[in-house]
């Protein structure tokens, strides 16, 4: 499914495009693979030793609770971050808010590498824990846009699809770097030493995402779509000053024409207010997108942190052996996402995101059956295939999204949706599935909650689906 308007022509030449969009693809994945990274490396973190170290209370499940509650905060901080890049994204261009969202993220990461426990300055440590995985939050939610818009705008005609999965593999790519970070630093230092200092080795690595992005910021272009609706703007103003000046306008007339081209302080036009377009006239678009991706992201963060914790913590199976699954599984994804994408731009983006959400409805209920055994071995093929559908959605995914806004609003529309679901899903579930377990004492009950999202994302896929088929 194409929805969203040609790309303008730009006046570049054939050989300047091909090394702009290879380097745009490659500063786009490694932007998202590096924040992913810091931003998983906490949800690892907070299911094995934040919770002790940062939330002492009297029972282990408390301590996890407030740590996974910790990590749910960074959630709720992604919107914002998604709504004040979005806007000045589509004002000002991809580029600075995605250089803008690298930096916090390396500065939030290092921090909570370098931050006291409870034990040495009290109270103060989860205030500034909390404090800065709301930073990890915003970036995040700042970071997913940009490094989306400056693949799929840079992607040749037909191929947007595949060059918007190059973002989506920074997921898999973060999460299998963080276990192996992980593992590493657990295989390399003894249990006490592990709890005292050897897990802020992987927070530590945030300071990486400060040079990439120092490299993006000297070294790669605006995207092309971005530059031609700057153009197309340009156009317009000055038609409607000529105009204003043909039929004898005087300087306050001129002056309510550049308002109304989107100059003024309060100009209505949708270059000056991206979000204000949105709410608008967007808004259940962008709540429907929303609502079709909350089940890909909760199952997600589900198989990440939830498990892990359940796994560990209820069903003593060995940490270092989990993350490796984990790990494993993960690799996987490296192949199955962009597979997913390069078939939705040949038979179209809503039938693969249809698919893979029906399949991670219909697979919720045996994944847990198979967890539930303790044995590695169906842990593993409960979790790969979920991964696999997870994959299918995941793909196609930043494609789908950008092509329901236009250029000048896209940066906001895309990154909304995105956040929304990633509340809604993602950064309540960890918690969620604690809570379910702890109240029920069934598996089958984060299951039903898998499958009511599954629901809901399918509901809104239809809605999506009829829109595109009228127009």
């Amino acid at each position: 499914m194409d929805t969203a308007p040609p790309t303008l022509p730009t006046t570049s030449t054939p050989a300047q495009d091909a090394r702009n969009r290879r380097k745009g693809a490659t500063a786009a994945a490694l932007a998202s693979a590096v924040e992913w990274y810091d931003y998983f490396v906490f949800g690892i973190a907070a299911a094995l030793v934040l919770g002790d170290l940062y939330f002492p209370a009297g029972s282990s499940s408390a301590g996890v609770l407030a740590s996974f509650a910790t990590f749910a905060v960074g959630f709720l901080a992604r919107p914002f971050g998604g709504v004040i890049a979005g806007h000045l994204g589509d004002k000002r261009g991809r580029k600075p808010m995605l250089v803008l969202a690298l930096t916090l993220m390396g500065v939030a990461t290092t921090g909570i590498g370098l931050l006291p426990t409870y034990e040495t300055i009290g109270i103060v440590a989860p205030v500034l824990l909390v404090t800065l995985r709301v930073m990890q939050g915003i970036a995040v939610g700042a970071q997913w846009g940009g490094a989306m818009l400056l693949a799929t705008e840079y992607a040749p005609e037909g191929k947007r699809g595949i060059y918007g999965s190059f973002v989506q593999l920074g997921v898999p790519i973060g999460v299998v770097t963080a276990n192996s970070v992980f593992l590493l630093a657990g295989a390399f230092t003894s249990e006490s030493a592990f709890t005292a200092w050897g897990w802020r080795l992987p927070f530590l690595v945030g300071l990486l995402v400060l040079v990439l992005a120092w490299y993006i910021h000297k070294h790669v272009e605006e995207t092309p779509e971005f530059r031609a609706a700057e153009r197309a703007l340009a156009e317009k103003e000055k038609e409607e000053k000529s105009q204003a000046t043909e039929q004898g306008a005087d300087k306050e007339a001129g002056k309510e024409a550049d308002k109304k081209a989107g100059k003024g302080k309060g100009g209505d036009g949708a270059r000056n207010s991206p979000l204000r377009t949105i709410l608008r006239g967007h808004l259940s678009t962008v709540f429907l997108a929303g609502g079709s991706f909350a089940v890909n992201t909760a199952t997600f963060y589900i198989l990440i942190t939830g498990v892990l914790d359940y796994t560990t913590r209820e069903l003593d199976m060995n940490r270092g052996a989990v993350l490796t699954v984990s790990l494993c599984v993960s690799l996987t994804q490296l192949v199955l996402i962009p597979a997913s994408a390069a078939l939705s731009d040949r038979i179209g983006r809503i039938r693969i995101y249809g698919l893979g959400a029906a399949g991670i409805a219909l697979w919720a209920v045996p994944m847990f059956l198979l967890i539930d055994t303790g044995s590695l071995l169906w842990l593993a093929v409960g979790t790969f295939v979920a991964s696999c559908f997870l994959s299918i959605m995941y793909g196609p995914q930043a494609a789908l999204f950008a092509e329901l806004f236009t250029p000048e609003m896209r940066y906001t529309g895309a990154s909304l949706g995105y956040q929304i679901a990633a509340v809604l899903g993602g950064g309540l579930a960890p918690f969620v599935m604690v809570l379910l377990l702890e109240t029920t004492g069934t598996s089958m009950s984060v299951a039903a909650y898998i499958i009511g999202l599954a629901v809901i994302a399918l509901g809104s896929i239809k809605v999506l689906a009829d829109r595109a088929r009228s127009r």
